[in-house]
């Protein structure tokens, strides 16, 4: 089983953190999921006024598909952090992205790093913290941090901060 990207040798000193992160297809999955929660909801109220025939068995099918949705989504968050996929490493001299099959994406050293741009969105179906990292001649990184107030903007922000990059 494979544990994050310590053994790979990267010279990037020492590890302040292990962050999940997401593409735009963990966007869309957190919309989706909210979105067909809402449906849901407006389902079951439907069901309630409307009682047609076998609505306790449709009421019932309904929620079952909810809850076996809702343990798919704890069993991936838990595999991804277990295996390492889609995961930002952060280190005192740079970071590490790695990819949905646990393999490194990049590698940026703060040596590297001209600028930091941040994107912040907030709505009901879909919060997130777009973060895109400028280096020297290379093509910039980009990722998303999910969730109102994700560790990983904090730690990265004061880890940025630390090395005068702004």
């Amino acid at each position: 089983m494979r544990r994050g990207v310590d053994g790979l040798g990267l010279g990037l000193g020492k590890k302040l953190g292990s962050y999940p992160i997401a593409g735009v297809g963990g966007g869309l999955t957190q919309m989706a999921r909210r979105v067909g929660v809402v449906l849901y909801v407006i389902l079951i109220v439907c069901l309630l006024a409307i009682a047609p025939p076998a609505a306790f068995a449709k009421g019932a099918v309904m929620t079952a598909v909810v809850f076996v949705l809702f343990g798919l989504m704890l069993a991936w968050r838990r595999m991804s952090a277990r295996f390492g996929l889609r995961r930002c490493y952060l280190y005192t001299e740079g970071l590490v992205v790695t990819n949905l099959f646990g393999g490194v994406q990049d590698a940026v050293a703060w040596s590297e790093v001209t600028l930091l741009n941040r994107l912040s969105g907030a709505s009901v179906f879909m919060t997130f913290h777009r973060i895109e990292i400028a280096r020297r001649g290379l093509r910039p990184l980009a990722f998303l941090a999910m969730g109102l107030k994700p560790p990983l903007v904090d730690a990265l922000l004061g880890q940025l901060a630390k090395n005068g990059i702004r």
